[in-house]
């Protein structure tokens, strides 16, 4: 009985101890990156992020062989001009659901190397603050199909007049 109290105790502590890598507390959800025209050097990438974890955590980057640079970005409003510039980190607060999306924070895919096709997939890994790394497999989309996603479908129609 000893013993098997022990392993338990001993199961439970080793538990505690291994609370997982960012990556593997992480789940991506809705993930796509933009196709863009013929000639246009760099795109954008957006997706879910759910921290499954009870600890704050922090994507610092990502990589990908389609472009020469992945960078984290966000979107702020300056003196009613819309800018776009790099951030170090993005938190990922324990529990929580952060969406990188167009007009706020998203993955700055820049010097791109090969054309992004719509219906097709690239490989990009995110990498965590604690160097842990999750690979994905990301849709690449037409930008007029997540607009119309994104109910801007209206939107455009009038412009477009």
């Amino acid at each position: 009985m000893r013993k098997m109290v022990f392993f338990m105790a001993l199961l439970c502590f080793s538990g505690w101890l291994y609370a997982g890598t960012a990556a593997e507390n992480v789940m991506v959800s809705d993930a796509y990156v933009r196709a863009v025209p013929p000639g246009q050097p760099n795109s954008a990438s957006f997706m879910v992020l759910k921290n499954h974890s009870s600890e704050n955590l922090a994507l610092v980057g990502a990589e990908s062989s389609v472009a020469k640079a992945l960078e984290l970005h966000t979107h702020t409003m300056k003196d009613g001009m819309m800018r776009m510039r790099q951030v170090k980190t993005i938190d990922l607060p324990a529990g929580d659901v952060v969406s990188l999306q167009p007009g706020g924070l998203h993955v700055m895919v820049i010097g791109l190397q090969q054309k992004l096709i719509p219906g097709e997939q690239i490989e990009m890994a995110l990498v965590f603050s604690d160097g842990s790394k999750l690979d994905l497999k990301v849709p690449v989309v037409k930008l007029q199909l997540k607009m119309q996603d994104a109910g801007m479908k209206h939107d455009m129609k009038h412009k477009m007049h």
